[in-house]
């Protein structure tokens, strides 16, 4: 199975950089960068409601939702940041350059919250080893850009 989920990140990976590029264009023709975002966002919307129906068979259980933690419903803001930044951000700096720093931001963040276990995450120590995989990862964004 881990083969399995490390292909699926790296599918998700090759499609940072594609999405990008699509909704830098479609960003160009339509004259903006947020309603190209928002095109794309609907678009995931309605994907992911889709697969979430047909893999249930009805819409989702609620019970729980009283015990959901509040930042655990805002998710979406973040997506909404990630898909609004690389609309804008693609056309203007580059793809290559762009998923650079998203890698280098997520990989940061990604320490911070495993090494501290925060969101409900289990903790990670940091160590020597992700410190140095972190720099090199900075040096080859900085390379990169």
């Amino acid at each position: 199975m881990y083969l399995f989920y490390s292909a699926l990140a790296l599918c998700a990976g090759v499609m940072l950089p594609v999405q990008a590029a699509m909704n830098a264009r479609l960003a160009k023709l339509m004259g903006s960068s947020l309603w190209a975002a928002s095109f794309s966002g609907f678009m995931l919307t309605i994907i992911l409601a889709l697969g979430g129906f047909m893999s249930l068979g009805s819409l989702p259980r609620m019970t729980g939702a009283a015990h959901v933690p509040w930042w655990a419903w805002v998710g979406g803001v973040c997506g909404c940041v990630v898909l609004s930044a690389t609309t804008i951000v693609a056309p203007k700096i580059g793809t290559s350059t762009m998923i650079a720093l998203l890698v280098s931001g997520q990989v940061v963040c990604s320490l911070l919250i495993d090494s501290f276990g925060v969101l409900g995450m289990a903790a990670h120590p940091f160590d020597v080893r992700r410190a140095c995989a972190a720099g090199l990862l900075l040096l080859a964004t900085y390379l990169l850009r």
